[in-house]
């Protein structure tokens, strides 16, 4: 079996209304899901180290789902889960002052969704990490919370559910 793996944001929580509509898209599929609650919890590392901890007992197939610093954190994350592939949305890579901090990509399938109205995580940042790692990368008519493109952050994740795992 798969089992999505959901990371919010800073500002969010796990049950939001993307994180309800992508998790109800992946039960479409048969997958699993659940969403880690890191409310509470504003350091980036404390917040891998709990991801860990959370999917330590996982035996299936696993897909990390990380919006902003959750897409950060399931970066970070992602080689150590063995996940079968990481899809971001507007992932909270390359921060001014906070460079160094962005995680290696992982050698593993990875899908990015940024866009191109985003305030608060540059666009820019999400084209340079995907150039890097050739990450697949949409770039939606969209701001940092993409609330308007749920349904394509949907269809994109459903296409890369089915094209990366036994599905």
């Amino acid at each position: 079996m798969t089992t999505v793996i959901f990371s919010h944001g800073q500002e969010s929580g796990p049950w939001g209304s993307k994180i309800r509509a992508m998790s109800e898209r992946a039960k479409t599929l048969g997958c699993g899901v659940d969403s880690i609650d890191y409310q509470g919890i504003a350091d980036p590392t404390e917040r891998v180290e709990k991801l860990l901890r959370e999917c330590a007992d996982i035996d299936d197939e696993l897909i990390l789902v990380g919006s902003s610093m959750g897409g950060h954190v399931a970066t970070a994350a992602a080689e150590a889960l063995k996940a079968a592939g990481l899809f971001v949305l507007a992932p909270a890579y390359f921060m001014e002052g906070y460079e160094e901090v962005t995680p290696l990509a992982p050698t593993m399938p990875i899908c990015i969704v940024h866009g191109w109205h985003d305030d608060v995580v540059p666009v820019e940042n999400s084209i340079r990490f995907a150039r890097q790692c050739s990450a697949t990368l949409h770039v939606v008519n969209g701001d940092h919370r993409l609330t308007d493109n749920i349904e394509s952050i949907n269809e994109y994740l459903e296409q890369f559910i089915r094209s990366t795992t036994s599905v």
